[in-house]
């Protein structure tokens, strides 16, 4: 029992030691690939892939887009938007009582006329902030008369598929590393905190990023999810952007709307306690930036600046108010044991298949088991775990080296049984044909009685003579790469002979049997062989296809009580082949199927052939093998 348990044990190891290497170099190759950046695009297309489709979610009412569209300059008369156009703007929607205005127009350049106008509105309302542009190229200066405290930066940043993923919240000035900058959504983020009694304060657990009412928002670090080496260069706070999942995720309302004093009653309760975003939502300003994250109407692929920063607003007050979560990652420990847990899985499926079909099956289910896994997991909690590198792995690794690997050891396997199953089948009929029509003999003699005592101690001494010398045949079968075949008259014939030769020598070797009583009684013996093309052939075939003739004749012998003639012939014609062996012997009395049949029977099935043996009238017997040669035999 110990022995089979180690043995299966060694067997195993060795068809792992074998497999799965392939399996581990594909894990390794695609661990440092991921390590050194490259599989940062896939990522990026998952995480996207996987954003847009979220469920759809409510819009978010705490903020409100104030856009300038089209229709919009057309009804002013004048591009850029004249200051005093803005500042009746910010005037109206102050009446609204918004807890906080952000003017997502640089203003560092007054459009006449209106500036003293813009000036005084912004002195007098606080809560409005205004923008300016700190990083290069380009840098944008804000308006000279606001403080610090009313402006924020909207610098955003493209990764290096062009997309937009992330945002800055606060960065240290590139002008001056003494000061900080605030990013214009969480200025109007203070401001909405403030007025509901919630204050920032510092990370527990990061010191460099915020918290909340207790909830820390995340920070993109060097290694963050699918970003590598991620050098922000700024030493400031930025957050992966988890956008509000709808065609129409905020309410948005036009300049004219406002200044024309319609709907003021729905006005006042859609502005009242908002935070109020105005800017650009015309093409003409060239302010879009791309994502593929969100399902969009009017801008496939693209999203304008002012709704970017609204989405910004949006996740940080849903986070803290409704619990919605922002996006986060593992870190580099959790997430490199997720891969090296999927890199052996495909490993593991190509064991356990063995089969190209079942595999293929396997892996497909296990990727879609891991997208779901992955989508469940960013949509449910905000993780956004490795599945590019994975799937990667299950294509790489699960359809093709590793299951190739165990699929060859598996073929292996099968072929040495088949092999072994074969051999056992060619010596029981070398036996049959041989040593146990010498033993049949002898035993019918035995109980009949009818020869003397000398004789049969001859057919005993010749049955012993017979299993040694097949005993020695196997052995140098096994040895030798010659093939070869022992008939049971101890004719050992080499099988890389033409066929037709082989039958003419089985035919007058198994004729001349001294066992085989009623070929004694034979007056006529025909035989007659046509040539055929041994490429149509293998050497397993044409062995059987020998076989098969002595097993005929040898039956005749057997069984033909009264026979006088036995025709065995081969004959090619219309492109089918018919190896048959008559008699004019009894019949058959028996309907039982011996070995002998049901081997014929599946050596036709293996040529495409058929198999027949049946009485002839008046008297007689054929047995006959007949197929069409043709390539692949």
């Amino acid at each position: 029992m110990r022995k089979r348990i180690w043995n299966r044990v060694t067997q195993e190891f060795g068809l792992w030691s074998l497999a799965a290497p392939p399996g581990i170099l594909v894990l390794v190759l695609v661990i440092l690939m991921r390590i050194f950046g490259g599989m940062q695009s896939l990522e990026w297309i998952f995480l996207d892939t996987m954003l847009r489709l979220r469920p759809i979610e409510k819009p978010d009412e705490r903020v409100v887009i104030v856009g300038i569209d089209e229709k919009d300059i057309e009804w002013v008369k004048q591009y850029p938007v004249p200051d005093r156009k803005i500042a009746e703007l910010l005037t109206k929607l102050e009446t609204y009582k918004p807890l906080a205005i952000g003017l997502d127009i640089f203003k560092n350049v007054p459009v006449e006329p209106g500036g003293e106008e813009l000036t005084k509105v912004w002195r007098e309302n606080t809560n409005i902030i205004s923008i300016e542009k700190i990083f290069p190229p380009k840098e944008i200066s804000p308006p000279q008369s606001l403080p610090p405290e009313q402006i924020g930066f909207v610098d955003l940043f493209s990764d290096e598929d062009s997309k937009n993923r992330r945002y800055l919240l606060y960065t240290t000035n590139p002008k001056n590393h003494k000061e900080d900058k605030y990013s214009l959504a969480l200025q109007l983020v203070t401001r909405y905190l403030k007025a509901k009694r919630i204050e920032l304060e510092t990370g527990k657990n990061d010191p460099n990023t915020i918290m909340i009412q207790g909830t820390e928002l995340p920070r993109i670090n060097e290694n963050f999810g699918g970003y590598v080496g991620m050098n922000h260069g700024d030493g400031g706070l930025s957050i992966l952007m988890n956008f509000r999942n709808n065609y129409q995720p905020f309410h948005v309302v036009s300049l004219r709307d406002i200044l024309n004093e319609k709907n003021e009653n729905v006005y006042a309760k859609l502005l009242r306690d908002r935070i109020v975003l105005i800017g650009n939502r015309n093409l003409s300003t060239g302010d879009l930036f791309y994502t593929f994250a969100l399902p969009t109407l009017e801008l496939k692929g693209q999203i304008y600046g002012v709704d970017y920063h609204a989405h910004v607003i949006s996740q940080i007050l849903s986070t803290v108010i409704d619990g919605r979560p922002m996006l986060h990652s593992w870190g580099d420990m959790g997430e490199y044991t997720w891969i090296v847990i999927w890199g052996f899985l495909p490993i593991i499926i190509g064991r356990l298949t063995q089969s190209v079909w079942k595999n293929l099956f396997s892996v497909v289910l296990a990727g879609v088991c891991l997208f779901g896994y992955g989508y469940v997991m960013l949509w449910l909690w905000g993780v956004w775990i490795p599945v590019a590198p994975n799937l990667l792995i299950l294509a790489v690794n699960g359809v093709g080296l590793s299951a190739f690997a165990f699929y060859q050891h598996d073929q292996f396997l099968r072929s040495q049984i088949n092999e072994r199953q074969n051999t056992i089948q060619h010596t029981f009929t070398v036996i049959h044909n041989g040593p146990l029509q010498t033993l049949a003999y002898g035993l019918k003699h035995i109980r009949a009685k009818d020869i003397p005592d000398e004789q049969l101690l001859e057919q005993f001494e010749k049955l012993n003579r017979e299993i040694r010398e097949i005993g020695e045949f196997l052995k140098l079968e096994t040895l030798t790469p010659e093939e070869s075949l022992r008939l049971g008259s101890g004719l050992i014939l080499e099988l890389n002979r033409p066929l037709h030769n082989l039958l003419y020598e089985i035919y007058s070797s198994t004729l001349e049997r001294p066992e085989f009583e009623y070929f004694q009684t034979l007056k006529v013996k025909i035989r007659n062989f046509d040539p055929i093309d041994d490429k149509y052939l293998r050497m397993g075939q044409k062995r059987e296809l020998c076989l098969f003739l002595e097993e005929a004749l040898c039956n005749v012998g057997k069984h033909a009580q009264g026979v006088k003639c036995v025709q065995a012939t081969g004959v090619y014609h219309a492109n089918q082949y018919k190896l048959s062996v008559k008699d004019n012997g009894i019949g058959i009395k028996s309907k039982l199927e011996n070995k002998g049949t049901k081997h014929s029977k599946l050596l036709a099935r293996e040529l495409g052939g058929e198999f027949r043996r049946e009485s002839l009238s008046p008297r007689g017997t054929i047995c006959e093998l007949s197929w069409k040669p043709r390539k692949g035999f």
